[in-house]
């Protein structure tokens, strides 16, 4: 594995309608840091909480494309509510410096009661970035789960990309279970 840098934001964010405030930290973090290769936001960062199809995947997706295009980065911008045939599922999505999408990552365990009627995903979300290495993610409360991580692992990644929302009482034991996994499963 090669170096790399990567940018993760974890902004104060409003429940929903934050699209300007998102796309302003992006760009200040391009500017500020023109090392960045990579940036990653928050779960549900646009939309917080709504499951508005206004803060949806389909119509959130273009206009992140063109903003890695632009600034040249590989490109988290958080998740967001996909939904397709009827289902509503938490998706965050890697967009390429190109502004291509590479694979999207659906959440394995949606946080009940707060994401009820949310399916969850099934596969492990692996990509491989060329001449740095193979990127694993899951997101938010699959951390809990030890195998969302072991799968991650045991498919190749070497670094476990982890977009979460939570600002809650168990943010500490949350940074532990980060550590420990990096730990247990030998990536970053």
């Amino acid at each position: 594995m090669k170096p790399f840098s990567i940018a993760a934001l974890q902004l104060d964010l409003n429940y929903s309608e934050n699209y300007d405030l998102v796309v302003e930290k992006t760009y200040e973090v391009c500017k500020r840091y023109p090392w960045v290769q990579m940036i990653v936001l928050s779960e549900l960062a646009v939309g917080g909480s709504s499951r508005s199809l206004e803060f949806s995947l389909e119509k959130q997706l273009p206009k992140f494309q063109e903003i890695a295009k632009e600034l040249n980065v590989w490109y988290i911008p958080g998740s967001f509510y996909d939904h397709i045939n009827r289902e509503v599922k938490n998706v965050a999505q890697v967009i390429s410096p190109e502004g291509n999408l590479v694979t999207t990552c659906t959440k394995t365990y949606p946080f009940l009661p707060y994401e009820k009627g949310i399916t969850s995903g099934t596969e492990p979300c692996i990509f491989e970035i060329p001449e740095v290495g193979i990127f694993g993610m899951h997101i938010c409360y699959d951390l809990w789960f030890p195998e969302t991580s072991r799968a991650l692992a045991i498919n190749g990644a070497q670094v476990i990309l982890h977009p979460s929302l939570t600002d809650t009482c168990d943010r500490d034991e949350e940074k532990i279970m980060a550590r420990a996994t990096a730990i247990q499963q030998q990536c970053y």
